[in-house]
C-alpha cells in the first residue's frame, strides 16, 4: 500500500491510501461500508472516505498515522484470508491503541486449524497469548469467564498436535457435576446422566473434525472423551489431555488430574473461577493450585477476561457488571476488607511460574 500525504491545516493533515489492486474494495470496506464506519467510530476525529481504489483520512496527525496504520494491517488480515467485520475493527483499534500489544495482523492470521474450508484463529490478544503458553508449555492453565475461547482453542491445539503427529490420542475430560441439580434423580442410565456435561466437547470437535469421522476415532481410542472420575489410576503418555470445567474439581481431584501427565504428553486445564458449582465448604482446585504450584517449572497460568469474549456483545457487559457486583457485595461483608479480584486483571495477562 502506498501513503500520499498533504498537510491542510497546522492541526489537521490528510492521507490519501492507495489500496493495492489485488484487494477487492469490497473485502476491505465491508458490505454498506460497514468495515470503513467502524474505523470511524473508533476514531472519532477523523473521517474517513473512499473513492475507487483510494481511501482519504483526514484528521489530526496522530489520529491520521494510527488509522493508516490500522488500514495497513486490515489489508493484511484481508490477504490472509480473514474476512472484516465491525468487530475484528474494533478488537484491531483496541490493540494499536495498547503500545504493548501484538499487531492486530499477527493475532487475526495466526492459523491454528483449518477444516472444510474454515480456519480457527485467535481473535485476541489474549488469545493469543494463551495459544503460545500452550505452544511453549508441557501444563498450561486458560483461566477466564465463558466466551473467551479457553476450551474451544485448547481443543483446536490438541487437534492439530494430532494431525501434526505430536501426540498419539487425545483425551478430553470434564467433572460430572450438576449445577443445581442432582444425577441421582435424572432419569436414564448413568451414561446418559453424564452424557450431557460432555456434549460441548463433542460439540466442538465436530467443528474441528469431519463428523463420519469422529465417531472412528473414539471407537479406535485416537479420542476419548470421558468424565474426570474416568483419570484416576492412569498414566497418560503421548496424549493431549484437556480438562475442562476444572473450577469444579476439588483439591484432590486436581492432584490426581495433574498427577496423571505422562511420558510425551501435554495438558490444558480450563475452567472460570468465579462459576464454582461445587457443593458448599468444599474447595476448587482451581482457586488454589496456582498457589500451589508456584515456583513449579514448565507451568503457565494464563488469565482471559471480558476483553477476550467472542460471543454477542451484551456478554462482554454482562460479565463486567457481574465481576463489579461481586467486588461490591464482597467487600460489605462484616468483617471483610478490599480484596483484588483476579478476574478484574488486564486483558491476556499472563501467570507464568518458573
Amino acid at each position: 500500500m502506498t501513503t500520499t500525504p498533504s498537510t491542510q491545516s497546522q492541526t489537521r493533515i490528510e492521507h490519501k491510501i492507495v489500496v493495492p489492486a489485488h484487494i477487492p474494495t469490497v473485502a476491505l470496506l465491508g458490505s454498506q461500508d460497514s468495515v470503513l464506519r467502524a474505523v470511524e467510530e473508533g476514531f472519532p476525529g477523523v473521517d474517513v472516505h473512499a473513492r475507487g481504489n483510494e481511501i482519504a483520512v483526514n484528521g489530526p496527525a496522530g489520529d491520521v498515522a494510527l488509522v493508516t496504520q490500522l488500514l495497513d494491517e486490515l489489508i493484511e488480515v484481508v490477504e490472509a484470508g480473514t474476512q472484516l467485520t465491525p468487530e475484528v475493527v474494533k478488537r484491531s483499534v483496541a490493540m494499536l491503541s495498547d503500545a504493548s500489544a501484538s499487531r492486530p495482523a499477527e493475532v487475526l492470521t495466526f492459523n491454528i486449524l483449518s477444516n472444510r474450508g474454515r480456519t480457527i484463529r485467535p481473535k485476541t490478544v489474549g488469545q493469543k497469548a494463551y495459544v503460545d503458553a500452550i505452544d511453549t508449555n508441557t501444563i498450561t492453565f486458560g483461566i477466564g469467564p465463558a466466551g473467551t475461547g479457553k476450551t474451544y482453542l485448547a481443543m483446536a491445539k490438541a487437534v492439530q498436535a494430532l494431525q501434526a503427529k505430536q501426540i498419539n490420542r487425545i483425551i478430553l475430560t470434564r467433572p460430572a457435576v450438576e449445577a443445581g441439580e442432582r444425577l441421582g434423580f435424572l432419569p436414564g442410565t448413568l451414561s446418559e446422566k453424564i452424557d450431557p456435561y460432555l456434549r460441548p466437547l463433542y460439540d466442538a470437535l465436530h467443528d474441528m473434525v469431519d463428523p463420519e469421522q469422529v465417531p472412528k476415532l473414539i471407537e479406535a481410542g485416537t479420542i476419548e472423551v470421558a468424565p474426570l472420575a474416568y483419570m484416576r489410576g492412569r498414566s497418560l503418555n503421548d496424549a493431549f489431555v484437556v480438562l475442562d470445567e476444572a473450577q469444579n474439581t476439588s483439591t484432590e481431584q486436581m492432584k490426581m488430574f495433574l498427577t496423571r501427565l505422562g511420558f510425551g504428553s501435554k495438558m490444558v486445564i480450563t475452567g472460570d473461577a468465579t462459576q464454582v458449582d461445587l457443593p458448599g465448604g468444599t474447595t476448587s482446585g482451581l482457586r488454589v493450585v496456582e498457589d500451589i504450584l508456584l515456583g513449579v517449572d514448565d507451568v503457565e497460568f494464563c488469565t482471559l477476561t471480558s476483553s477476550d469474549v467472542i460471543r454477542h456483545r451484551l456478554v462482554s457487559d454482562i460479565i463486567d457488571a457481574y465481576a463489579r457486583w461481586d467486588v461490591l457485595t464482597d467487600d460489605r461483608r462484616p468483617g471483610r476488607q478490599p480484596q483484588d479480584h483476579r478476574q478484574g486483571g488486564n486483558q491476556g495477562s499472563k501467570r507464568q511460574r518458573r
